[in-house]
């Protein structure tokens, strides 16, 4: 679990057209940390020149240097197209220090029309940025995106590179050196080539993706950090998605991954990454660890250069799972409740509960499912949270009115509750469907003194969604903020908001949708979202968790954190899911591979996440509260 933050600043560089060579864009940059400056280089693209007898936009490597990491000066031209094996080209470069010398490889372009075999990798050597030093091909063969370990592994200088980039299929791959002019000569690379299968080093998941090398590798207590570029659908353009990703390799064997993001933590979002001269990506072409963030520098959309930070070590947590499951954990219970085969209104499924807090207790409100498809609202109560100590046979709240009551054979009645106390009442808000009309949001309210009673005395349902209009997940915040009810809910694939003036719902319904949380395409939470649980307040800000729907369909479950005096602004959003479908109950079952709550209870600083798995049964897990804060926050 980790938040990425884009830099306010961005884009930190974009071109500048007074510079020729600059003039068109300024992105994929890298950088390097001397002491108390960050310096890097870029790749700077003019607009297009006659060349070749034709325009092309001709690339060379800008510098520029800066002492706060925001703002940077000094940018001039320090790689230019020289030799005939660059002369249409210079571009990417990556910036690795052994000793007193830094290395930096490029893409080096050497025809036009630009194909494979004119699509190589070169060096420059310098010392201080001012001269370089050497200048030299690399590689015989179509390749991009090398980049040097920044200290030897087992006694030899190591590289990653990509490989065949333009000649599909691509792939990422190591080399290792026993001596530094190994890198330039052409026996090795030869050599090498001839036995290339020894060499190939894929992270893919399967073969739509196009992965490339992206920022030098990190050092850190775990082992080498690579933050790479992975395209999904990379051979259906009007689907191609560019997204960044991280790998954790082994310290001694860099070819043994021994942890990795589950998909993208970077998709193209913001404007600037979205429209540019190659629209819609995301490429990160270099990182730095600065005390406990990691920064990772990328170009947007081939015309900006940006930066975005988050936690090292809330990134390190997450990829690798023995330690992710310190986090959020599941009780060992689980699931606490399952279908009870004897009622046959809860004899099918049990799932997508509700909770709330009273007199010491947790009471669970669930959605119990018979054979024929009719849900009801069952009832549970747990004194330590976690175990179940009394389960009713009979539901407490069942399908009323028109619009819930079945109309024809299917699924019907009142689905996944929602439950919030104002004042002396509890409201529940739920989906209300009928098996023929577009499922609405209904609401209902009992006095707390007949809950806790068991007076099942709930007040005649009211649908406070517009028909014909796909609306679901609502909630309410439990006060007013500005002198009005927050009222959150999903249409379609979004999270909205809407404001009303009261909780008499017979007058006030929802009107509005204000957009805050939006798919991520591309990530985890890329199909759709939706609130989970009715938010929680901190004095930090309201603490939304949501669940994420994958492309592939998997339900995860993600948190953010809503302004307190504000909230429909977001002002973080997990970028990692903080649960997702691993155990047998979760992955299989009426709908597999799903987690969803509707419920959420803070006790002893401790949110107990109730929830269903594979929309068959129910079971609870825990986090700090403290922490899901401080990961937002960070």
């Amino acid at each position: 679990m980790f938040v990425v933050k884009r830099s306010p600043h961005n884009p930190i560089l974009m071109p500048r057209k007074e510079y020729h060579w600059e003039s068109a864009a300024a992105f994929n940059w890298c950088p390097i940390q001397d002491g108390k400056v960050t310096r890097v280089l870029y790749r700077a693209m003019s607009y297009p020149e006659l060349l070749g007898g034709q325009k092309i936009g001709l690339s060379s490597i800008g510098y520029a240097d800066s002492t706060d990491g925001e703002h940077f000066g000094n940018r001039k031209r320090f790689i230019a197209p020289e030799e005939e094996w660059e002369k249409y080209g210079c571009e990417d470069p990556r910036i690795t220090k052994i000793g007193d010398t830094y290395y930096i490889f490029y893409t080096a372009l050497s025809t036009v029309p630009f194909g494979p075999d004119g699509i190589k990798v070169a060096l420059v050597k310098t010392k201080d940025f001012k001269t370089i030093d050497e200048k030299h091909l690399i590689t015989p063969f179509n390749a991009k995106g090398m980049t040097l370990f920044p200290k030897k592994i087992n006694g030899k200088f190591a590289a990653m590179l990509t490989v065949n980039t333009d000649r599909e299929p691509s792939f990422m791959a190591f080399a290792f050196f026993d001596k530094e002019e190994d890198m330039w000569s052409e026996e090795y690379w030869n050599d090498w080539y001839d036995h290339l299968d020894d060499h190939i080093f894929d992270p893919k998941r399967d073969n739509s993706e196009h992965v490339e090398v992206g920022a030098p590798p990190l050092w850190t207590k775990d082992g080498w950090l690579i933050i790479y570029s992975n395209a999904q659908k990379y051979f259906e353009e009007a689907h191609r998605i560019f997204g960044v990703e991280a790998l954790l390799l082994d310290h001694k064997d860099p070819t043994k991954i021994i942890g990795r993001t589950a998909g993208a933590m970077m998709v193209p979002e913001s404007l600037y990454e979205r429209i540019g001269h190659v629209s819609n990506v995301v490429f990160p072409s270099g990182a730095l660890i600065k005390g406990k963030k990691l920064e990772i520098y990328y170009g947007s959309a081939d015309t900006n250069c940006c930066r975005a930070s988050l936690s090292l070590d809330n990134l390190l947590i997450s990829i690798q799972q023995e330690k992710l499951g310190k986090v959020t954990k599941r009780y060992e219970g689980n699931p606490i409740i399952k279908p009870n085969v004897e009622n046959d209104w809860e004899a099918k499924a049990v799932f997508n509960p509700a909770a709330i807090e009273l007199e010491g207790k947790t009471h669970i409100l669930y959605r119990a499912m018979s054979h024929a498809g009719t849900s009801t609202i069952g009832y549970a109560v747990s004194k330590n949270g976690l175990s179940i100590d009394e389960r009713l046979p009979e539901p407490i709240y069942v399908p009323r009115e028109d619009f819930e009551v079945k109309k024809q054979p299917g699924n019907s009645g009142c689905e996944d509750p929602r439950i919030i106390k104002v004042g002396t009442k509890l409201y529940m808000f739920y989906t209300a469907f009928n098996a023929v009309d577009m499922p609405r949001v209904a609401v209902s309210n009992i006095t707390v003194k007949n809950f806790l009673a068991r007076n099942w005395k709930w007040s005649k349902p009211v649908v406070i969604t517009p028909p014909g209009i796909m609306d679901k997940d609502t909630a309410i915040l439990p006060e007013k903020v500005k002198g009005k009810f927050m009222l959150i809910h999903r249409i379609s694939d979004v999270i909205c908001t809407d404001e009303i003036d009261s909780l008499d719902f017979e007058r006030d319904k929802v009107t509005k949708c204000v957009q805050i949380l939006q798919p991520r395409h591309g990530m985890w939470d890329g199909g759709k979202v939706g609130i989970a649980s009715p938010p929680i307040k901190t004095k930090y800000g309201w603490i939304m968790l949501y669940h994420g729907v994958s492309a592939t369909g998997t339900y995860r479950v993600g948190a953010a954190l809503l302004d307190l005096k504000d909230p429909n602004v977001v002002l973080s959003q997990t970028t990692a899911p903080i649960l997702q479908p691993e155990e047998d109950y979760e992955l299989v079952g009426q709908v597999d591979r799903v987690v969803f709550p509707c419920g959420s209870v803070e006790r002893d600083g401790l949110i107990y996440i109730y929830y269903g798995g594979g929309d068959s049964v129910v079971g609870v897990a825990t986090i700090k509260t403290e922490k899901l804060l401080s990961i937002l926050l960070d």
